[in-house]
């Protein structure tokens, strides 16, 4: 497991003497990274049981637990996680066995910061940069093309679409009144409603059809508008 947030680095620094944290934390924090600090193998060993890092610098000599000994229980649970011995008494021996436990570096003091820089990127992959965010003024400026065809094309099919409902509305109110005429009838007088239901069919059959033959250009109109909306807006797109 890895921090939750992918864009900042979390780094453990295992010593019992505060100013080598420091020192990391100097160097570092600049450049992106959280670096936490603990005092004794034991204190580090409960921060790692309660949240994530992404590399461990330890201390070989401290009091009670030393350097292998908290690389080796790291590893032991968290074998993906880069650790890095750093001492000022290191021999060959403490080599060689720091890279048996499968330890990532073995760094020696005094540290520079250079050192702790080029330790920390060789320990860790280099973050993807993100994408720069597109500025408001240009998202702005490409919307307002759409934004004017949209509602010009609106505005020149708004009067045609009202015209249609206008002249259509009475002709389907006429025919709804002649449905429910018949309707009523069928509920008394079978034969009545029989010939009312053919009559008002006769009847409205032409005014009806005109209807949808006054409406019809207006629908057109208003179609063909939508069409070159949605052209103008795919060619601004392409």
């Amino acid at each position: 497991m890895r921090a939750t947030n992918p864009a900042i680095r979390k780094v453990l620094v295992i010593d019992d003497d505060p100013v080598v944290g420091k020192s990391f934390d100097r160097v570092l924090s600049p450049k992106g990274y959280a670096v936490i600090s603990a005092a004794d193998g034991t204190e580090a060993l409960a921060r790692l049981a309660s949240e994530d890092y992404d590399v461990v610098y330890t201390d070989f000599k401290m009091p009670g637990m030393d350097g292998l000994e908290v690389a080796k229980r790291i590893k032991a649970s968290r074998p993906w996680l880069p650790v890095v011995i750093v001492t000022g008494y290191g021999t060959d021996a403490n080599e060689a066995e720091a890279r048996k436990l499968g330890v990532a570096d073995f760094l020696r003091k005094p540290l520079s910061p250079e050192v702790i820089e080029e330790s920390a990127s060789s320990a860790l992959p280099v973050l993807p940069a993100l994408p720069a965010p597109e500025p408001a003024a240009a998202l702005a400026k490409s919307a307002a093309p759409r934004s004017f065809v949209k509602s010009a094309a609106l505005f020149v099919a708004a009067p045609f679409i009202g015209l249609a409902f206008a002249v259509a509305l009475p002709f389907v109110g006429l025919g709804l009144l002649a449905w429910i005429a018949g309707r009523a009838l069928a509920a008394h007088w079978p034969r009545a409603a029989r010939f009312a239901k053919n009559l008002t069919l006769f009847v409205s059959a032409p005014f009806v059809g005109l209807a949808y033959a006054l409406a019809f250009p207006f629908v057109g109109i208003a179609l063909l508008a939508l069409t070159g909306v949605r052209a103008a807006r795919n060619r601004h797109a392409a």
